[in-house]
């Protein structure tokens, strides 16, 4: 399949917002609001918001309900419950699925707390027609609530490396996040959907790492949502409190699985950064070093004979 049969990037079609929402009544309604306030989009663009709902229990569900009840809006919201809390890797699953079985064109995908500015979605719509479908998936820049690069969304390329300069109209990425991605419906399609075993973490880099091995993938800079997250630190178990450390038993299983699609050098970075980690957990003055430094090489070892399966739509 050639890439220019893999995509469907020109008007008109038809665009769904995924947003994976779970117990965030008030971002999530900001960020449909962000939504719902697109401009500039070209005849023949179709937008409307699929809020895939990780079974809240804060009142998501009536108050999405509300909002779809509102005929008076060019963009319309659907409700889409998983039924069961399937973290962020399940809800993107099950929200991409959503998007190829209803017919979309194509998804841009997204966490709760991401805030698009009114012309994201039209500068990823305008670099998509200029490169005549010709990629795997577009990518916004993401900002903090204070304007500085949010850390944790910062896309690499190459694959080892945070791109740095975000002036660019376009430039190629091969790592990117959920907050704010454009993926032709056809790519998931070939490609597959995320990985929804993974729960937390790694499911964006592995799925577009997945894509980037084999299409060409894209940073747009005249893209920019804001991601309001609670601090713009990126999760780290050599400096993180104890209350967070059971989550990184799932980081560095699920790592391995993105970083063996790599062969040699990827099982090399694997063993230096494990190695990097615990000699940074021994300096930090941390509590629960034992603790840190078990989760690292245990989760590791798990991640090893981890194979989840890849999901496809259809």
């Amino acid at each position: 399949m050639s890439i220019e049969d893999s995509t469907t990037a020109q008007a008109p079609c038809r665009v769904a917002a995924v947003v994976v929402t779970y117990n965030r009544r008030e971002l999530l309604m900001e960020c449909i609001e962000r939504l719902r306030g697109q401009e500039g989009l070209a005849p023949g663009v179709a937008l409307e918001v699929l809020v895939i709902d990780n079974a809240s229990t804060d009142g998501t569900a009536e108050a999405v309900a509300a909002l779809a009840a509102d005929s008076g809006t060019a963009v319309p919201v659907r409700y889409c419950s998983t039924g069961a809390n399937l973290g962020g890797a399940g809800g993107f699953s099950f929200g991409m699925r959503e998007a190829v079985e209803r017919g979309f064109d194509l998804a841009w995908v997204m966490d709760d707390d991401c805030m698009a500015n009114p012309d994201s979605l039209a500068a990823l719509l305008q670099a998509a027609e200029g490169l005549e479908g010709g990629f795997g998936w577009l990518s916004s820049v993401a900002r903090w609530k204070d304007g500085s690069p949010c850390r944790m969304n910062i896309q690499r390329h190459p694959l080892f490396r945070d791109i740095e300069d975000f002036s660019p109209a376009v430039q190629p990425a091969t790592l990117a996040s959920f907050v704010s991605l454009l993926v032709p419906v056809p790519v998931i399609r070939r490609f597959g959907l995320p990985i929804k075993e993974f729960f937390i973490w790694t499911d964006d880099w592995e799925f577009t790492r997945r894509v980037s091995r084999e299409l060409p993938c894209y940073v747009v800079g005249g893209s920019v949502v804001t991601h309001a997250s609670a601090t713009n630190n990126p999760g780290n178990i050599m400096t993180d409190g104890p209350d967070r450390l059971d989550r990184y038993e799932l980081v560095y299983r699920n790592d391995v699985v993105l970083y063996r699609g790599e062969g040699l050098r990827g099982w090399a970075y694997v063993v230096a950064r494990g190695l990097y980690h615990t000699v940074g957990v021994l300096r930090c003055q941390q509590p629960q070093k034992a603790r840190r430094i078990g989760i690292i090489w245990r989760s590791t070892l798990r991640g090893i004979g981890f194979r989840p399966p890849i999901e496809h739509v259809g």
